[in-house]
This record gives structure tokens, sequence and C-alpha cells, in this order.
């Protein structure tokens, strides 16, 4: 399982995460910030979780380009 955590509200628009992963992230074209596809709101934090393991390095590699460090990638 793979869970993807975004803090939308902290979302500064760079699209980075649009880029290193589109499958998971688009950009809000209301407020120009990250939606994290199919994923559950709770309290400001969007969660998604996939059994799909292949989307796994890419999650990361935009967790790792995100400048203000809003996402993380588990896999448990």
């Amino acid at each position: 399982m793979v869970v993807i955590t975004l803090q939308r509200n902290k979302c500064i628009g760079c699209n980075y995460c649009v880029e290193l992963a589109p499958e998971q992230f688009q950009m809000s074209k209301k407020d120009g910030k990250s939606v994290l596809l199919k994923a559950i709101d709770k309290k400001g934090f969007h969660t998604l979780k996939s059994p799909d393991h292949s989307i796994l390095e890419n999650s990361e590699a935009a967790a790792k380009a995100c400048p203000v460090k809003i996402i993380t990638v588990k896999e448990v």
C-alpha cells in the first residue's frame, strides 16, 4: 500500500508535483494550488491510499522536489 499525503493549504503552486507525478497531481484552476487526485480530505490533509506500487517512484520524486515540503509518501 502506498500512502500519499498533501497539506494543500500550504501549497505555493510551483507545479513540480504535477510535472513529476501527473497521475497523482493536478493544479486547481480555481486557486492555482496542487490537487491530490482521488484523495480524502481530513482537516486540510489530503490523503490517497493506493495498492498500486507503480506510483511510488514518481510520488517520491514529487515529494522531494516540493520546495515547501508538504507532500509525504509512505509505503506500508
